[in-house]
């Protein structure tokens, strides 16, 4: 969330900068200031008031000693129409911050400055790729064909069981996701991760804090006996483990990853592009959360990208990696990079995670600061994540790549998690 002070202080930067991201904000942060204008009038006349309360209360007490009766009781009952005005400005200044609260949670994060204006994916700048994209034969055969040859997958059972968009692995499927699960967290751990293992469901502060409330309201799962939400990606829960706290800057950066089954509506998806496993309502996603010094955060998100790009190379798959533009950029980041796989039997690149740095729009919310010795101030931290790595495409990819025959074969660096190497 971005603050009240930069609006007010960067208003036409703040309004042009969004414009990066297509977001006409010029209505929104007039309507910020002018709200903030209220509030502040607002809080001059309930000190005024409170400093006459105390003044006449002093007197009050006087004039009674002097025998001043009617005079005493005259300010007695000033004091209590204050008392009235006051409950009155109270309950107007509360009105005014829900309306300046619900204002500003919808205004998107500024984009960094290195960020260029765009309308879609179609305008994302590859930064560079890697990996080899195998030439398949004319026979080639997509991934849920595959599956269902291999019995790998099964699709239909997962949509007698729940729906479509809930596969159901089983066999050498089900040995191929977890392998790929306790790589990830593996190779996580060996770069500095703590693993933590976070609920599944979230209250409403928890999904406030990192911005998928009210932004992605219509996009989660809802509970709505307990109120509670499935989390859309394990960023939520594990980046909430900080809210409201304080970190000593010595300990920065705090790294985290967490495997999760993640939950997504996608409304109002549909088409080719969501067959198989290329768009699904549960999918397993391990994830890498940094929490961080603002002056080292890029520094951290080169980092994780880095950290990314060696996975796919470990499993042997094409990549790419995208700098997003600013209108296929999500709600709260500042900069993110894509990454994509090329799906030999599909022929399209597949987005198998996303690393962003949010900078301090999600710990203004968390309320996640750090304190610096010397300083007098505690500042708010930057926050950063990423999909080390979402798991769905990066099957179907294998799938599809490995394909030799009337088998597949498994990337040399999970035959010793899945216990075989082919399928």
């Amino acid at each position: 969330m971005l603050t009240v002070k930069l609006l007010r202080e960067s208003r036409d930067e703040v309004i042009q900068r969004l414009a990066i991201k297509n977001f006409d904000a010029q209505q929104l942060v007039d309507s910020v200031l002018s709200l903030d204008d209220q509030r502040r009038l607002i809080q001059v006349k309930l000190d005024g008031n409170l400093a006459e309360q105390n003044s006449h209360a002093k007197e009050i007490g006087i004039l009674f000693k002097q025998g001043k009766t009617s005079e005493a009781n005259a300010l007695k009952q000033r004091v209590a129409d204050l008392k009235e005005e006051s409950k009155r400005l109270d309950q107007q200044m509360t009105s005014v911050e829900q309306q300046l609260n619900q204002t500003l949670v919808i205004i998107p994060n500024l984009p960094h400055l290195s960020v260029q204006k765009g309308t879609s994916a179609a305008d994302n700048e590859v930064v560079r790729s890697g990996g080899a994209i195998p030439s398949l034969p004319g026979d080639a055969k997509p991934h849920w064909e595959l599956a269902k040859i291999h019995g790998i997958i099964d699709f239909e059972i997962g949509v007698k069981l729940t729906g479509s968009g809930f596969p159901v692995y089983q066999g050498k499927g089900a040995k191929l996701q977890r392998a790929l699960i306790s790589f990830f967290l593996d190779e996580n751990s060996t770069a500095g991760y703590l693993e933590v293992m976070p609920p599944l469901m979230v209250n409403e502060d928890s999904a406030y804090g990192t911005c998928q409330l009210p932004d992605k309201d219509g996009q989660m799962y809802h509970v709505q006996t307990d109120n509670f939400y499935l989390i859309p990606t394990a960023e939520v829960p594990v980046t909430n483990i900080y809210r409201n706290q304080i970190v000593e800057a010595k300990d920065l950066p705090i790294r985290l990853t967490a495997y999760t089954p993640c939950f997504r509506r996608e409304a109002g998806s549909y088409g080719k592009d969501v067959r198989g496993l290329n768009r699904l309502h549960q999918f397993d996603k391990v994830e890498i959360v940094q929490i961080q010094h603002p002056d080292r955060s890029y520094d951290s998100l080169g980092e994780m990208v880095n950290h990314v790009e060696g996975l796919l190379k470990k499993l042997e798959l094409p990549y790419r990696i995208m700098r997003l533009c600013g209108g296929d950029m999500s709600f709260a980041s500042a900069l993110t990079y894509d990454f994509e796989v090329f799906s030999a039997a599909q022929k399209m690149w597949l987005e198998v995670s996303s690393v962003s740095n949010f900078e301090t729009f999600q710990s203004n919310r968390l309320m996640l600061r750090y304190r610096q010795e010397g300083e007098k101030r505690n500042q708010l931290v930057h926050t950063l994540n990423g999909s080390a790595l979402a798991l769905p495409r990066i099957v179907a990819a294998l799938l599809e790549n490995n394909q030799e025959g009337d088998t597949i074969r498994i990337p040399k660096v999970l035959q010793s998690y899945c216990g075989f190497d082919t399928i």
